[in-house]
């Protein structure tokens, strides 16, 4: 054998060594993504499927995040601040109430905000203004969430001495049934259009009375900076009723505006920040909220005839 077939050899040996080792990760990444799973779950109480459930050969999703297109100050030629109300009680927006499977992280929407927070992938902020001043600590945010630790008194039925109890304060999913969203809207000159940009989000928790249960009404959590909250709902997908192969992330999901909301107030004409008496209780209320949002849309053409 002379050392050119000696090289060749050597060289091919060494190459097809390198291709098995590049292809045993590769092979145990698609044996593990089979089913499709979330590495981290967002519900502790779900468990993901040990096996390919179903006759599909299943791989990972990966989402691609599309950077948010800045806008610069001269080129705005005119904007509005909208505050939408989203309720997961109307069938367009069942997708926040769906319970998860593999692709959404095993949890509903609320249960991925919940999550994103706890690991500390997202900053939470106070709810006692929506401009995002106030950053909350954990100690904060499962007060805010009602989580936590609890201590009850325990009567023995012997002694009838009582003994302090120390418990665990649960999150009801259930509890939030609607979402504030803060939206701008601008008309950008280098476009040529209306341009409508996610701000911020608030989940908002129902209040009820602890004596009769009645619903009193609802109020936000937190707030969280939406630029910063779509780098994690990218990796979650939205439940699709009609096909469950065909599904959006969550961050297309709210940057498309996929869902059904009525106004709850605007920026024009209000230097207080009032919002609409009554707002999503009232037909007059839904009628004066969607009467600001045409003259906002109408703005587009008007910039034109300008």
């Amino acid at each position: 054998m002379n050392i050119l077939t000696k090289a060749t050899f050597t060289f091919s040996a060494l190459l097809l060594g390198a291709v098995s080792f590049a292809q045993q990760p590769m092979m145990n990444d698609q044996a593990q993504g089979a089913s499709g799973a979330q590495s981290e779950a967002v519900n502790s109480t779900w468990k993901p499927t040990l096996v390919e459930d179903g006759i599909i050969d299943r791989v990972a999703h990966d989402n691609a995040l599309l950077p948010i297109h800045k806008i610069r100050e001269v080129d705005v030629a005119w904007k509005a601040t909208v505050w939408r109300i989203i309720d997961i009680k109307q069938k367009q927006n069942m997708a926040f109430r769906y319970t998860g499977d593999e692709y959404t992280g095993g949890g509903a929407f609320i249960e991925i905000l919940n999550d994103a927070i706890k690991r500390g992938k997202v900053q939470a902020y106070s709810n006692i203004d929506d401009r995002f001043t106030t950053p909350l600590d954990m100690q904060s945010f499962n007060t805010a969430v009602g989580t936590g630790k609890d201590t009850t008194m325990q009567i023995d039925p012997i002694t009838g001495e009582a003994t302090p109890v120390i418990t665990n304060k649960y999150f009801d999913v259930n509890s939030v049934t609607q979402y504030e969203v803060k939206e701008e809207w601008i008309f950008d000159r280098n476009r040529g259009r209306m341009v409508v940009q996610l701000v911020g989000i608030a989940p908002l928790k129902d209040q009820v009375n602890p004596l009769t249960g009645e619903y009193i009404g609802s109020s936000p959590m937190y707030w969280l900076y939406y630029p910063d909250l779509r780098k994690v709902l990218v990796n979650y997908e939205v439940y699709n009723p009609r096909n469950d192969m065909r599904r959006m992330s969550w961050t297309d999901f709210l940057d498309g505006h996929y869902y059904e909301s009525f106004v709850m107030k605007t920026s024009l004409n209000n230097p207080f920040g009032r919002a609409i008496p009554d707002f999503g209780k009232s037909l007059r209320a839904l009628s004066q909220g969607q009467e600001q949002l045409n003259d906002i849309i109408h703005r587009e053409m008007d910039m034109w005839e300008e």
